[in-house]
């Protein structure tokens, strides 16, 4: 219940989702060896995601960079709760900052943690056809962030599986980058059979750079036309 009581105390408007998940041989690299992940959403501004019509705004990067560091705070301060009352744990950031220049990063364009999967071996929602987590509470207008435990969590919330996106291809279309195919995701296919992430990455750069004036990396446009988010 100390958990519990910690993650409500830290999370207790309207803004946040949290979920407990066994992921217990699926994380690998320097998290290979826990097996309990708490994952902490928090809800973009609609007003601001609204307003990407053809692109990212100047707004949108700096309310997308402040969210980051916010989940980052709450994350370390939350792990410090959590290990003073002898549950070890690991605040993990929701950005890749210094990993950027990671070779496996800029091979694979994968990290050794993925918010997205912890958040739906939590139960808190799916992967979409353009490789959004999809809550079910915010739809995919949510930042991510994990703290990585040890200590034995009895009361995981149960998996999502695979897509409820349906027929919905609204992403798939409206993508610039032309990045998804529309193949829906399950636990089974490996995300470059339905989604193309370099695409998607050098658009971010094209989209940054014509929308906010400089490299950037960031677009936005599935995130603001998905049904679920409005």
């Amino acid at each position: 219940m100390m958990l519990q009581t910690i993650l409500q105390k830290h999370t207790n408007t309207n803004d946040y989702i949290y979920g407990l998940a066994n992921v217990s041989g699926l994380l690998s690299g320097e998290y290979a060896d826990y097996k309990y992940g708490i994952v902490i959403g928090k809800r973009l501004d609609n007003t601001i995601v609204d307003k990407i019509t053809g692109g990212p705004t100047p707004e949108y990067y700096d309310h997308y960079k402040n969210t980051n560091k916010e989940l980052t705070e709450l994350a370390i301060d939350i792990s410090d709760k959590l290990n003073i009352n002898g549950i070890q744990s690991i605040a993990t950031a929701p950005s890749l900052g210094g990993k950027k220049q990671d070779s496996k990063y800029k091979k694979y364009l994968s990290l050794d943690i993925s918010h997205k999967m912890l958040a739906t071996r939590a139960g808190l929602g799916w992967i979409g056809k353009s490789a959004l987590f999809i809550s079910y509470k915010f739809g995919p207008r949510v930042r991510l962030v994990s703290i990585l435990t040890n200590t034995l969590i009895e009361f995981c919330n149960t998996p999502v599986n695979e897509s409820q996106c349906g027929d919905c291809n609204i992403c798939v279309e409206k993508c610039p980058a032309r990045a998804a195919n529309g193949i829906p995701w399950n636990t089974t296919i490996y995300r470059d059979n339905f989604f193309d992430a370099n695409k998607c990455r050098e658009m971010c750069r094209i989209q940054g750079k014509k929308h906010i004036g400089f490299d950037a990396s960031i677009c936005g446009i599935c995130v603001a036309v998905c049904p679920f988010g409005n």
